[in-house]
């Protein structure tokens, strides 16, 4: 069976890969099921199924959910036949739940934000993505992929990147290289700010990433501070998660004055 490009899939080759991945999920002792997103001709899959939880998977080719069924019977009413970005986990998780994938790449970094919005149902994920989002997603402070995506991730998750994959390890190969991650839900899931102002100022200053937060910030307030501290000289990706929430309670206490 062929890899279909409406869907954007890649199918992973090496067993022994499918197997580093599956073993990745390691706080199995947080949840009891997993769902695995795209499990297409089930490489990784097969190595999921008979762990100590109750596997479901979402996956959105028709062709392919066939094919699930008729190789692994003992997934039968447990394949969610949907497109993941139209999934209501509430529908069909009750308690705690981990994901797992070799995520679509035209999508992933949807995935993640979905996952963040489910977060307190999530407390683990391990999945492949494009290696460029991957390290976007890991990355540091100070460091050049350091964006929008790592602040608003590493949030409410520790990020730990895991291994590189070539184009060679999937068929058909894709374009670029891959990365898997694994994401920890963070213990403490109250940043103790609003979240809605907290993701605008990481948005708006990683928009002009260049500029100083002195000037990029006068787009929420005009207060003398941005001028005065010295702290409003920097640029973001030198920020920390902290420094971002701090700003934002910051701008809370103008706003209220």
């Amino acid at each position: 069976m062929k890899a279909k490009k409406s869907y954007g899939q890649h199918f992973l080759k090496e067993e022994s890969t499918a197997r580093r991945i599956a073993e990745s999920l390691v706080h199995v002792d947080a949840y009891d099921e997993v769902l695995e997103i795209g499990p297409g001709k089930g490489m990784l899959t097969q190595f999921l199924i008979d762990r100590p939880y109750q596997l479901k998977a979402v996956e959105a080719d028709p062709d392919m959910v066939a094919y699930l069924a008729d190789e692994f019977p003992q997934l039968e009413g447990h394949v969610i036949f949907q497109d993941v970005m139209k999934l209501d986990p509430t529908q069909h998780f009750e308690g705690q739940f981990a994901v797992i994938g070799n995520f679509p790449y035209n999508i992933s970094s949807q995935i993640l934000f979905k996952i963040v919005k489910y977060r307190l149902q999530i407390p683990e994920m391990v999945g492949m993505f494009q290696k460029e989002v991957a390290k976007r997603v890991a990355s540091p402070p100070g460091s050049k992929e350091y964006g929008v995506i790592s602040v608003l991730i590493q949030a409410y998750y520790e990020v730990e990147y895991l291994f590189s994959l070539p184009p060679g390890a999937f068929n058909p190969p894709p374009k670029v290289k891959s990365g898997v991650i694994r994401l920890t839900r963070r213990e403490n899931q109250d940043l103790g700010c609003d979240e809605s102002l907290f993701r605008s100022v990481v948005k708006i200053t990683f928009g002009q990433r260049r500029k100083m937060l002195r000037k990029t910030l006068k787009a929420f307030t005009k207060h003398e501070r941005l001028q005065e501290d010295p702290f409003f000289q920097r640029r973001p990706e030198t920020l920390s998660v902290e420094d971002f929430i701090d700003i934002t309670k910051w701008l809370e206490e103008m706003r209220d004055l």
